[in-house]
């Protein structure tokens, strides 16, 4: 299950420098958008994932995938190829912000995505005002959605 709000943040207003903390090199592409079936390499690592739908609020099952695997299935995806350099910042409450810095024509865009342990924490949590607008309802936002556009 994974249970994740999603912010457009002031980049300018951030109380940190994204630099500062660990990055991650992220390309997927989408087999499927409707169910979500998506490939990632992630740094070295490879996955494929389903996800239901959802908003705030969705099944996910990743599987792992050999580079091989993922490099066949790379060409059979629908859309564009999504680049981005992920930061994880530790927050309070043993939470982690994932700082998405997309490249190629999806620049200059950033989403910043907070899981949470369960429904009720993240119904709950108060944003800082740097996170800027709560885009966790919109699918308009959702990766899978961007690789259509």
């Amino acid at each position: 299950m994974e249970i994740e709000r999603k912010f457009l943040p002031l980049m300018e207003q951030l109380p940190f420098q994204p630099q500062d903390f660990p990055c991650r090199r992220i390309e997927q592409g989408y087999l499927c958008t409707d169910p979500v079936v998506r490939i990632r390499r992630d740094n070295n690592d490879y996955f494929l994932t389903y996800k239901s739908k959802g908003l705030m609020v969705r099944e996910e099952y990743n599987l792992p995938l050999t580079r091989s695997g993922y490099e066949h299935l790379l060409g059979k995806a629908d859309g564009r190829i999504i680049t981005k350099n992920r930061f994880v910042i530790p927050l309070k409450d043993n939470l982690k912000l994932e700082l998405d810095i997309f490249e190629g024509d999806l620049a200059p865009l950033v989403i910043a995505e907070i899981e949470f342990p369960d429904e009720e924490a993240a119904r709950s949590y108060q944003p800082p005002e740097w996170l800027g607008e709560d885009v966790t309802y919109s699918a308009e936002y959702h990766n899978s959605t961007l690789s259509q556009i």
